[in-house]
């Protein structure tokens, strides 16, 4: 039986960077990381729109504010120091109507409780910074930026390995047992001893959960995100990114117009309901991924108070015309021909049994383990201040 002083489930960024900063803790510890894929970062944080969010839209005074916010600069930091490249862009809000107006507002005003450094534009100060993107009104938020996170994961695994952190690709997490002095963790290939371990298994956040004993009383519900990249011509279609002004009912932000750090731009995502946790290439049923959706009590509440968002969510991904519109809002010269294919991401999505959305970062623990069960966006921005956070919790 392998042992080690600390196991960490999860080689996406979170767990990457929790393993970082529990090594900088405590440097003569055996930490060991169990990954079933076989490289890092291989579901939410190699695929998403590679935003370092400043925080506009989160709850003042909540996890998600203050870690987000910590982040930027973390994330930054970290990047110069590793000669990682990155962008500080900037954001553009952008109101197409006097509802999204009447949101602007009151986002501005939680932005502003944030600390950020935001400026409004009427219609002719957009126009004049961005001649390709219309709308009646838009809040400029600075501190945004663009990364690779994937690149990041890379350069974070590397450093843990020249540190002596084991990670064991390959191996997927069958079964927890926890015992008085010991917890023994059952993988597809081997058996762990440890006397401490950490969840960061996003998109199996809960079912790792429950294998620890945890209340089953949240559930993940994945979401697909639908990108597609544009054309060469639009690769300087804007010098920000482009954001709708997002519905203050949902944890989404809506289809947004996106340089990458690569030099093109993208325009994505949506949030449709995923039948796979993993289904990447097609929205197909996935065995035990469909039972446990639609055994849970708390989707078919969602469902129920969220019908119409829903809908229109299945339209736009069925009809790339009705996709299309609503990037032409505030893009008008799109065309269909311009949505071309690009990899698409599924975000791991808590909800609570009630049907209501779990908001904030969401974590557990029992004796000997503790559990990142709801780390969505802007997990990957607030990685190095979540890892602060995740380890001052087990070592209390």
């Amino acid at each position: 039986m392998t042992k080690a002083d600390y196991v960490i489930i999860g080689a996406g960024i979170v767990g990457l960077a929790t393993a970082r900063e529990l090594k900088h803790r405590l440097p003569s510890a055996n930490i060991l990381i169990i990954e079933k894929e076989s490289s890092p970062g291989r579901h939410q944080t190699g695929r998403n729109s590679g935003v370092i969010h400043a925080g506009v839209y989160y709850k003042p005074g909540s996890l998600k504010a203050r870690l987000c916010r910590a982040g930027v600069d973390r994330t930054i930091n970290f990047c110069e120091k590793e000669n990682i490249a990155y962008e500080q862009c900037g954001k553009l809000i952008v109101a197409t109507d006097d509802t999204e107006v009447s949101r602007l507002d009151e986002l501005e005003k939680r932005a502003s409780q944030n600390n950020l450094t935001l400026s409004r534009l009427t219609s002719s100060q957009l126009r004049d910074a961005e001649p390709n993107i219309a709308g009646v009104s838009a809040l400029h938020v600075r501190e945004t930026s663009i990364v690779d996170y994937g690149a990041i994961c890379e350069k974070v695994s590397a450093n843990l390995l020249e540190d002596d952190v084991s990670i064991l690709f390959e191996e997927e997490t069958t079964a927890i047992s926890e015992r008085a002095d010991e917890i023994v963790i059952e993988t597809s290939k081997s058996e762990i001893s440890a006397s401490k371990l950490i969840a960061c298994a996003g998109l199996q956040a809960d079912r790792i959960a429950r294998m620890s004993g945890l209340e089953d009383d949240f559930r993940i519900i994945p979401f697909r995100g639908e990108y597609f990249r544009l054309p060469a011509k639009f690769d300087q279609v804007s010098d920000h990114l482009i954001y709708p002004v997002p519905d203050p009912a949902y944890p989404f932000l809506g289809v947004h117009l996106t340089k990458m750090i690569g030099g093109y731009t993208t325009v994505g995502p949506n949030a449709v309901l995923s039948f796979g946790r993993e289904n990447y290439d097609r929205n197909r049923p996935v065995g035990r991924d469909t039972i446990d959706l639609f055994g849970f009590p708390g989707l078919w509440r969602f469902l129920a108070k969220n019908m119409h968002a829903g809908v229109h969510e299945l339209k736009g991904s069925a009809f790339r015309k009705l996709y299309l519109e609503r990037c032409r809002r505030y893009c008008p010269e799109l065309r269909v021909e311009d949505l071309q294919p690009y990899p698409t991401g599924i975000r791991a999505q808590a909800v609570w049994r009630s049907g209501e959305f779990i908001d904030d970062f969401l974590i557990k623990q029992t004796d000997r383990t503790l559990h990142v069960c709801n780390a969505p966006s802007p997990a990957a921005t607030s990685a190095f201040p979540i890892a602060e956070e995740i380890v001052n919790r087990m070592l209390q």
